[in-house]
């Protein structure tokens, strides 16, 4: 209907929207915008932190079972430092050193470039806040050592050795030199893991 020429307000607000529908759709459009952006971002950063935790575990299920595997395979064999001296078979600190354990393996590790052979010698120390495993080229004198990271941040660590007879030692020292102790136990704090305790048996002579 016209009146004067002119299409009434009644008239065009049936055939479209007015200035305030449109100001108000244009809100409503922006908050579920805003909205998703938030949304999306919570996502990203829970992704992020998901995978993150995965990877602090992965880091530790590895480093477990690495040390389950030399432990594993520890031999009651004495070793020879550079100047020929006989060295016992299992070296265990406390903790309090950089160098926390020093054995002999069967076996050797099938990925290094090291030499192949039916023992290796291994340690742990704990350098520059991260744990680390050391490979020997060679059981006996000085020899060059493969370095493998395994825990960053590492606070401290503690360790104790478990006697055959049940009991528990903070250093592994015995009278026999080829005496083994039946498990070590490992208790690392570290930044980004807490404190972690682990618990090994080991192989040695089975007496």
């Amino acid at each position: 209907m016209r009146q004067g020429g002119f299409e009434s307000l009644r008239g065009s607000a049936e055939h479209g929207f007015t200035l305030v529908e449109m100001l108000i759709a244009l809100a409503i459009f922006g908050m579920l915008t805003a909205g998703g952006v938030v949304l999306l971002g919570v996502t990203v950063r829970t992704q992020e932190v998901s995978e993150r935790l995965l990877d602090e575990l992965g880091t530790i299920r590895r480093t477990g079972a690495l040390l389950n595997a030399d432990l594993g395979q520890a031999a009651p064999r004495l070793r020879r430092d550079r100047d020929g001296r006989a060295v016992q078979a299992f070296q265990g600190a406390d903790g309090g050193e950089a160098m926390l354990m020093s054995f002999v393996r069967r076996g050797g590790d099938e990925e290094s470039d090291l030499p192949h052979s039916a023992l290796q010698r291994v340690a742990y120390r704990v350098a520059g806040g991260r744990l680390e495993r050391l490979a020997f080229s060679h059981v006996d004198g000085e020899a060059r050592a493969i370095v493998m990271p395994l825990l960053e941040g590492v606070r401290r660590a503690r360790l104790r050795y478990r006697d055959p007879d049940g009991s528990w030692r903070e250093r592994w020292d015995p009278t026999d030199p080829t005496r083994m102790p039946r498990a070590v136990e490992l208790i690392t704090e570290s930044e980004a893991h807490g404190e972690i305790r682990q618990l090994f048996l080991v192989a040695g002579d089975g007496r």
